[in-house]
């Protein structure tokens, strides 16, 4: 590969996917001014991630740019050109509480951004794979209207049901439901990425993710969870679990498994795909079983309370069917699991906070 672009380069996955490609690519360009600082607060800053890609991966050169500016987005992408192997598009406002709080500045981010990257790399790059991250979100509430049994300490969904087994596929609706606000700027998103894939003949994908998580997660209370409820844990801060007794099922995906499936898409593009990509049933919790996970890894007892009232929109139970994206991508496989993620959250997250 000649040179990748990766907007969103200080984040979770685009951090991942930075110091992935940064051996495999000539040169690696990253997107990121911060706005995660702007969301969440200086303790959700990426600019630790951005520093580290500066001092220790010699092609990685950054672009301080907002990818709601077309002009300095349009000028980039010409700068480079043909020279462009692969684009992966990770910058998001991440939050459905936070979009609520300020809903243009959610759609510009998630919609327009999107929207100004794929049609910079139309006029400059048409050939080059574009990845996108979008979300489970795009869904709505829609998995709430699934039959859930309440064992002891989840949700779970009834074993007579088609889904049962492996987890919700893209054929689940994504009219007639609540999404939030943010999922409503993530669906402009997604079908803008379908329609460029399909319309235009680009090669675009769409990875629907679950929880997306990892050590490199700066997780704050809006978002990230799993690194958010490590830290809480870890560092006696006291949380809040909103709704649903506690056993809402979430299915969490290592942002380096998702990344391999990123290079494997970037390998072999599949115009105009969406993917459902998550944990599956290889790696998915419920908050309780979170919180005793976090606390036997961290060896302390988390202070937390309970609020009857979820989260606008949010899931009961949410298990990734990510048989699609193998059966194109036969090699594919998740390889960590949720203690595994859990641990490795700890191990690296502890020296930070």
């Amino acid at each position: 590969m000649k040179t990748v672009i990766v907007t969103g380069s200080g984040g979770l996955v685009g951090a991942e996917t930075v110091r992935h490609f940064a051996p495999r690519a000539e040169k690696v360009i990253g997107i990121d001014n911060d706005m995660r600082a702007y969301f969440f607060g200086e303790e959700a800053s990426t600019s630790w991630a951005v520093k580290a890609h500066e001092s220790d991966i010699p092609n990685y050169e950054h672009v301080h740019l907002d990818i709601r500016d077309s002009e300095a987005v349009d000028a980039l992408l010409a700068a480079h050109n043909t020279e462009i192997s692969l684009i992966v598009h990770t910058a998001a406002q991440p939050s459905h509480d936070w979009a609520a709080r300020e809903p243009f500045t959610d759609f510009q981010v998630n919609a327009n951004g999107t929207l100004n990257l794929l049609e910079a790399t139309r006029q400059h790059a048409i050939e080059a794979p574009f990845i996108f991250t979008s979300t489970n979100k795009v869904y709505g509430d829609t998995p709430n209207r699934l039959p859930l049994i309440e064992n002891e300490t989840r949700w779970e969904l009834d074993p007579s049901h088609e889904w049962a087994e492996h987890g919700i596929p893209e054929n689940m609706s994504i009219d007639h439901s609540t999404h939030s606000i943010f999922g409503a700027s993530k669906v402009a998103a997604d079908v803008l990425c379908q329609e460029y894939g399909r319309y235009f003949g680009m090669n675009t994908g769409v990875f629907r993710g679950g929880c997306l998580t990892g050590p490199g997660h700066s997780g704050a209370k809006l978002h990230g969870f799993l690194a958010y409820l490590m830290r809480c844990t870890a560092t006696e801060t006291p949380y809040t679990v909103f709704g649903y007794k506690g056993k809402q099922v979430r299915d969490n995906i290592h942002a380096d498994d998702l990344v391999r499936a990123f290079e494997a898409f970037a390998l072999d593009p599949k115009p105009g795909e969406a993917y459902n990509i998550g944990g599956s049933r290889h790696s998915n919790c419920s908050m309780l079983e979170a919180i005793d996970l976090c606390q036997d890894i961290a060896g302390k007892e988390l202070q937390w309370t309970y609020q009857e009232e979820n989260r606008v929109g949010d899931h009961m139970w949410w298990i990734s069917d990510i048989r699609k994206f193998q059966s194109h991508y036969p090699s594919f496989s998740l390889e960590h699991d949720i203690r595994g993620i859990l641990s490795a959250i700890h191990r690296e997250g502890i020296q930070r906070w």
